[in-house]
C-alpha cells in the first residue's frame, strides 16, 4: 500500500565487528516485532534481500492483511505467537529470542515453494500481507539552495525580503546617530529588552551615515527595521517598519517592544 505522504523513521547503528552489529540488528528486531504488536498488528518477520544497500543479514516484516499487496504462506503457530508475551531486557543477549521468532516457516509468494515447504499442508497458513520494510532512507533539503531560492522569489529593487521563518535576524535596530549618549542609551536599552525576550536582533551602531544605515539595512531584508534618532529620543518614539511593503510609524518605545515580542 502507498500513500501520497511519505515519513520515514530512520536509525542508524555503527559497531566496530560483526558480532556487536548482529547485537544492535537484534535489538531493533524485536523493538519492531514488538511495535506492530502494539499497534495491534500481526507481522512477521521474512528474511529479506538486502538490495543495492548491501550486507547480508535483512528481514522485511509483513503485516497480515486481506487487502495485503503479497501472498503470505507461513507457519499457523505464527498466528499465536505473542511478541508482548515475555519482558524484555534489550541489554541481554537476544539472538534466543530471534531465533524463536524465525525458526517458524514464512515466506511470500516469489520466495515460497510448495514442494520444499516444511510444514504439512493442514499447519500451513495461506494469506495476504502489506509490506512493512526495515529500510534505511536519507532525505534533505539543501539548506544553501534553498536560501538563494527565497531570495529570488522574495526581494525588490532594494534587496532581500526575508520570510521571518527564514531571516538570520527578525529585526535590524538603526542607531541613526551613533556616539550621541541619548541616542545610544535608548538604542541599547531597546536592544536589551527585545533580546532579554528572545528576539534577535541585528543592532547597526557604526559611525556611518544614516542614509547608508538604511540602504544597507534594506539591502539585508530583515523582517523589521526599527530606527531610532535624536528627534526620536526627545519625543521617546522610535521609527517601526516591515520591511515586506510596510510604512514607517512612530510609536513610544514600549509599543515596538510589544509589537515586536508579540509577533
Amino acid at each position: 500500500m502507498r500513500g501520497r505522504e511519505f515519513y520515514m523513521k530512520d536509525n542508524y547503528s555503527f559497531d566496530i565487528d560483526r558480532a556487536a552489529a548482529v547485537r544492535s540488528y537484534n535489538k531493533m528486531f524485536v523493538a519492531y516485532l514488538r511495535t506492530f504488536a502494539r499497534l495491534g498488528l500481526t507481522s512477521i518477520p521474512m528474511q529479506a534481500e538486502s538490495g543495492a544497500i548491501g550486507g547480508d543479514y535483512s528481514h522485511e516484516f509483513i503485516v497480515l492483511a486481506d487487502t495485503g499487496e503479497s501472498a503470505v504462506y507461513c507457519d499457523r503457530a505464527w498466528l499465536d505467537t505473542d511478541p508482548l508475551a515475555m519482558g524484555i531486557d534489550y541489554e541481554a543477549d537476544l539472538q534466543p529470542i530471534v531465533d524463536e521468532w524465525t525458526r517458524l516457516y514464512a515466506a511470500t509468494d516469489d520466495k515460497h515453494d510448495p514442494a520444499a515447504c516444511p510444514v504439512p499442508e493442514d499447519a500451513l497458513y495461506q494469506g495476504r500481507g502489506i509490506e512493512v520494510a526495515v529500510e534505511m532512507g536519507s532525505y534533505g533539503i539543501g539548506v544553501s539552495r534553498l536560501a538563494g531560492a527565497i531570495i529570488e522569489a522574495s526581494h525588490d529593487e532594494a534587496g532581500i525580503i526575508w520570510p521571518e521563518v527564514a531571516a538570520p535576524f527578525k529585526v535590524g535596530l538603526i542607531n541613526v546617530r551613533a556616539g550621541d549618549p541619548a541616542c545610544d542609551e535608548a538604542c541599547e536599552a531597546l536592544y536589551e529588552r527585545l533580546v532579554r525576550a528572545g528576539v534577535e536582533v541585528l543592532y547597526d551602531d557604526r559611525d556611518e551615515r544614516a542614509g547608508v544605515k538604511f540602504a544597507e539595512m534594506e539591502l539585508i531584508g530583515l523582517p523589521w527595521q526599527v530606527a531610532i534618532g535624536p528627534r526620536g529620543v526627545k519625543s521617546g518614539t522610535a521609527e517601526l517598519k516591515a520591511r515586506a511593503g510596510g510604512e514607517a510609524e512612530a510609536l513610544s518605545f514600549e509599543s515596538v517592544s510589544a509589537r515586536l515580542i508579540g509577533d
